[in-house]
């Protein structure tokens, strides 16, 4: 499946979606790594079948153009899977301290394995990028302040987190469409 396929899933009452969704590789500030990454790492925290499938297919298809850069898209495509794996978790446990306001929970160490966001394998300002675009999924603002703040570090500039963000509520909102075509098909 590719996003051609999904764009006729999504129906005319929703054509802004299915407009931006036709418009998610244009980026400027964001490699193709970065941007493809993002995409399948987001699609995956969507939990949305059809759009996870599609956003493999896109990144297989724009990443791996040559028999050289397959080793290099299977690399983007394995380290976006761990951004999206570790921030389910992440974001889940961040998310519930920050709003539980407690500092003494706060000084409690996480006890969570996250040796995956060292030993992912692409750079690290990609995999920043896609923890950005899974958080924002999720709705965990403190992972959302703690990946925006190394992008800073390491001197990203805030238009490729926007493109981030940008891609992050495309899709959602095209899971989230599809998802309720669905269900009304049985109405």
């Amino acid at each position: 499946m590719d996003f051609e396929t999904l764009k006729t899933r999504i129906p005319d009452t929703a054509k802004d979606i299915r407009l931006n969704l036709g418009s998610l590789d244009r980026s400027e500030h964001l490699t193709p790594g970065q941007l493809w990454g993002t995409v399948l790492a987001v699609a995956l925290a969507t939990r949305q079948a059809d759009v996870i499938r599609a956003a493999m297919g896109e990144t297989r298809k724009r990443l791996a153009a040559s028999p050289a850069d397959a080793s290099a898209a299977e690399t983007t495509i394995a380290a976006a899977r761990t951004a999206a794996a570790l921030m389910a978790m992440n974001n889940i446990f961040y998310r519930s301290r920050h709003l539980l306001h407690d500092d003494t929970l706060n000084q409690v160490l996480a006890r969570l394995r996250m040796q995956g966001m060292m030993t992912h394998g692409a750079p690290q300002v990609d995999f920043e990028l896609w923890s950005v675009g899974v958080s924002a999924v999720n709705g965990c603002g403190m992972c959302l302040e703690s990946h925006v703040g190394k992008l800073k570090e390491h001197g990203v500039r805030m238009e490729a987190v926007n493109d981030v963000l940008r891609i992050a509520a495309v899709l959602f909102a095209a899971a989230s469409v599809i998802d309720g075509e669905t269900a009304l098909a049985g109405v």
